[in-house]
């Protein structure tokens, strides 16, 4: 009996709730850390980036809606089906990263403990950063925070999938949607895990992933008028900067690379630094019960 072929994995975009290829056709060699061929990743174009904020943006009602315990629930779908596909999700970041077995392992297992960690925040940031605010006068004064919108994120290069991780889920787990660069030297973990995504109730649209090359693509995200916000986590100190004057293109909020352990126990900055804070004035006593918010 002769000896079978291997099935090689095609790895595809994930935008929309879908697996594209990229719309231009390329694709580009991923190599291991001793430069051996892994897989061919998809090439994203302009064009990609821009569908990828088309359907982020039509996304962005239903998610931002849906109940704080709702998007909880589905955060932690998202690290049962991980915990069920470990052994995958091991072999590949260790093929990425050129990591041991073990240190692979430790690697997954702290993204999966991610994505549950953040869907223990999303029914309680609102009581850390809103509130009941002191006022004098006959009113009651509320902050509530909302969702930014969609934002773009250019995903750490290094460590990247716990890294992938730790930018995309305090993103979502506030109600945001998401379009994220992967790793342009190590992008196939963040591919699957559009598969992992796609199979864990998380609606399409809310976290769109995209690979290639991030000097050519992100420009194009930071200057979009219908991006609200983008975390340049994974862009250098030329790229940061090109994207910095881009952004300001429109009134878009910009979190800047900072040296980041992301091994370290996360807080809530990613999550606070995409919200924005809603305050309502209602009035009480004899002025009746109308109200407004700025």
């Amino acid at each position: 009996m002769s000896e079978r072929l291997s099935v090689f994995k095609t790895y595809k975009l994930f935008v929309g709730g879908k697996f594209p290829r990229s719309e231009s056709g390329r694709v580009y060699e991923v190599t291991d850390s001793k430069g051996k061929w892994l897989a061919n990743a998809p090439l994203s174009s302009r064009k990609d980036a821009r569908d990828a904020v088309v359907a982020a943006r039509k996304a962005t009602g239903g998610w931002a809606g849906a109940t704080a315990y709702n998007r909880g629930q589905i955060l932690y779908r998202v690290a049962e089906m991980l915990e069920g596909r470990r052994d995958q999700f091991v072999a590949e970041v260790a093929d990425a990263e050129g990591l041991s077995k073990s240190k692979a392992a430790a690697q997954v297992d702290a993204a999966i403990d991610r994505w549950v960690w953040y869907a223990g925040w999303t029914d309680k940031i609102a009581q850390v950063v809103g509130g009941a605010n002191p006022v004098a006068g006959p009113f009651f004064n509320l902050s509530t925070p909302e969702p930014t919108g969609v934002v773009a994120v250019v995903a750490p290069q290094e460590s990247s999938f716990l890294g992938l991780v730790s930018v995309i889920a305090p993103v979502i787990a506030v109600g945001n949607t998401v379009v994220v660069i992967a790793s342009e030297k190590a992008p196939l973990p963040a591919l699957s895990l559009g598969e992992v995504l796609a199979t864990s109730d998380v609606p399409g649209g809310v976290v769109n992933i995209l690979s290639g090359k991030a000097a050519e693509i992100s420009p194009s995200l930071a200057a979009h008028q219908d991006v609200n916000a983008i975390d340049l986590a994974g862009a250098d100190a030329e790229l940061s900067k090109a994207l910095q004057i881009a952004a300001a293109d429109n009134l878009k909020r910009v979190l800047r690379p900072q040296a980041v352990d992301w091994s370290a126990d996360p807080g809530t900055d990613r999550m606070t630094a995409f919200l924005e804070t809603k305050t309502v004035w209602h009035p009480t006593g004899s002025l009746g019960a109308g109200g407004s918010a700025y």
